[in-house]
């Protein structure tokens, strides 16, 4: 896995929020989910963390944001925490995934991923968080990505096209849409490979002959 992203591992990451502001808006919901690489270079999907985060202090939240995501930020059964809980907790999976698999850094993979980036990266400011695992301005879009390989920008339309089914009544729910954009993800890198784009055994021949 270091080899294949310049020693980044990617973390797929979908925010539901109360609007667009990553400043000024609240952040309500983040669904994360890794993936692995097995032995001949295919990525998978695996584990996916999933927070119901309360909104900050004094934090705006649009009422067509609610509309569309269908969350209540204050129902008594959400189970959510305070974004400096949540953040400390799912950054230490993070750090620990980029231990166990050689990497150095973290990179946010999003279906409009300066989006989904610029929304964590204002939360770990809020909470002044000094160790952020990712990287702080790189990331991964899916969408552009899609766009190139399959010719929708759209994430349903995107994952129908690629034979990933996708339930429209589920979409919109943070967990839901991360392991959707995840299989997305895993789907076009697998396909480059297939095609020759990248080779495992190539690579690490070449890393070799540097070293």
């Amino acid at each position: 896995m270091a080899m294949r992203f310049r020693g980044f591992l990617p973390i797929i990451v979908d925010v539901e929020t109360g609007g667009f502001n990553a400043k000024t808006d609240a952040l309500l919901q983040i669904g994360a989910t890794m993936v692995q690489m097995d032995n001949q270079g295919y990525l998978h999907k695996d584990k996916t963390y999933f927070y119901q985060v309360e909104p900050f202090k004094n934090a705006n939240i649009e009422q067509a944001a609610l509309d569309f995501t269908g969350i209540d930020p204050f129902h008594p059964l959400r189970g959510a925490r305070t974004e400096d809980e949540v953040l400390k907790e799912f950054f230490q999976h993070v750090r620990q995934a980029v231990k166990e698999s050689g990497c150095t850094r973290a990179v946010l993979v999003g279906h409009n991923a300066a989006f989904d980036h610029n929304f964590m990266m204002a939360a770990a400011e809020r909470c002044d968080i000094k160790r952020n695992p990712f990287h702080p301005f790189s990331n991964f879009d899916t969408a552009t990505l899609a766009g190139f390989v399959l010719g929708h920008t759209v994430l349903a339309k995107a994952c129908s096209l690629a034979g990933i089914e996708f339930d429209n009544a589920a979409a919109h729910a943070a967990d839901y849409d991360a392991e959707r954009t995840a299989e997305l993800f895993c789907l076009m890198v697998n396909r480059w490979k297939n095609l020759g784009g990248w080779d495992l055994a190539v690579r690490a021949n070449k890393l070799q002959k540097n070293d």
